[in-house]
C-alpha cells in the first residue's frame, strides 16, 4: 500500500468533499457524539462548492493523498499559517496518511517562510498532532460549536519558542 501525495487540483474537489464527511462522520464520531446540531454545523461548510474554491485559491496550499488509487486525505494551509483541513479517510488511520500529509505542508510552509503552524483540532485527533511535535494550548471553541484545543508548531528552529498560549510572552 503506497501513499501518494500531490498538490490537490480543482478536480480533486467532489473526491475531497467526500473525505471530509466521512472523516467527521465516522471518524470524529467521539467528538460530535452524534449530536446532530454539532455534526450538521461542522459538515455545513464542507460542501463542493467551497472545497473547489479552497482549492482554486492560489493563496492557499491544498495536499491529498492518495492510497491504492483512491482519495485518503487532505490538508490546507492557509497563507497566515494556518492549518484549516486536516482530514482522512476512517481507514487510512494509524496507516502513516496523516504523518504523510503533515510533512507535505510544513515543507511548504517552510517554503514560504512560515515559521509557525496553528490549527484547531478536535479532542480525538488532538494526540496525533502533539506526537508530531505540535503543542497543545488548550481547549478553544470551534465557530461550529465543538470544543477543540488550539495546537501549535514552530517550524523555523532559529526562532526561540514561544509560551504555551502562541503569543510572545516569553521573549
Amino acid at each position: 500500500m503506497s501513499i501518494d501525495i500531490r498538490q490537490a487540483t480543482p478536480s480533486d474537489a467532489a473526491a475531497a468533499c467526500t473525505v471530509l464527511r466521512r472523516s467527521i462522520e465516522e471518524g470524529c464520531k467521539a467528538d460530535h457524539a452524534q449530536q446532530p446540531a454539532i455534526l450538521q454545523a461542522w459538515l455545513g461548510n464542507k460542501t463542493l462548492q467551497n472545497v473547489l474554491a479552497w482549492f482554486s485559491s492560489p493563496s492557499n496550499y491544498a495536499v491529498v493523498a492518495e492510497r491504492d488509487g483512491e482519495l485518503a486525505g487532505l490538508a490546507l494551509l492557509t497563507p497566515a499559517g494556518k492549518l484549516a483541513l486536516c482530514y482522512v479517510v476512517p481507514e487510512g488511520l494509524r496507516a502513516g496518511v496523516g504523518r504523510r500529509l503533515l510533512e507535505a505542508v510544513e515543507r511548504e510552509a517552510r517554503s514560504r517562510n512560515i515559521s509557525k503552524l496553528h490549527m484547531h483540532s478536535p479532542a480525538s485527533a488532538s494526540p496525533f498532532f502533539e506526537r508530531l511535535g505540535y503543542v497543545n494550548a488548550g481547549k478553544d471553541k470551534a465557530c461550529f460549536g465543538l470544543e477543540c484545543d488550539f495546537l501549535w508548531k514552530q517550524l523555523d528552529a532559529s526562532t526561540p519558542p514561544l509560551c504555551k498560549r502562541f503569543c510572545k510572552c516569553g521573549e
